[in-house]
């Protein structure tokens, strides 16, 4: 379901005059109250240990359940990126971050209760006071290292994620190549 395609009522006056005004919003013709579909924020965790291993979650629910995924989710409202990727970190891994930097962001759609949301998924490399003993909580089933060498894209069910891990292992090859 397109939620602006098919909302059919104002969300502020609850009138049934909640026209399509452009590509990306609808105007109520009683009210005047317009609205935007803009993207959610959602955080990746790039977190990669002394042995030159990434660490990913395999994915407890859907979408993609049982996939490979990077830590991570929807920042909340009131909290920076930093720190969302932080908690979710927390959350997922049970790992304390200790310092973040951006690396880059890609676009999504992520399918959450019949409703197709779109998102700005920002990518952070991520270190964590002690990578020795993640255990997976909340949206993860399982917590795993996997050595750069081995990490495919095609392994991650996330569109965005297997689209930034592409970009990653390009950093880290263009990082090797001038060690």
């Amino acid at each position: 379901m397109n939620w602006l395609r098919d909302m059919e009522y104002c969300p502020r006056c609850g009138c049934r005059t909640f026209d399509v005004a452009g590509v990306k919003n609808r105007r109520c013709r009683h009210c005047g109250f317009e609205l935007f579909m803009n993207a959610s924020a959602s955080t990746a965790a790039v977190i990669i240990n002394g042995r030159d291993e990434l660490l990913v979650v395999r994915r407890a629910k859907e979408p993609a359940r049982g996939t490979y995924d990077l830590p991570g989710g929807f920042a909340d409202a009131g909290e920076t990126a930093e720190e969302g990727v932080a908690r979710e970190v927390m959350e997922e891994t049970g790992l304390t971050v200790v310092s973040t930097e951006y690396l880059f962001s890609e676009p999504n759609t992520y399918e959450y209760g019949g409703l197709l949301i779109p998102t700005q998924d920002l990518f952070f490399r991520c270190s964590v006071a002690d990578a020795t003993a993640p255990h997976a909580h909340d949206d993860a089933a399982e917590c795993l290292w996997i050595p750069l060498n081995r990490v495919r894209p095609e392994d991650f069910g996330l569109a965005s994620i297997s689209r930034g891990i592409g970009r990653l292992m390009k950093i880290v090859a263009a990082h090797d190549a001038t060690r």
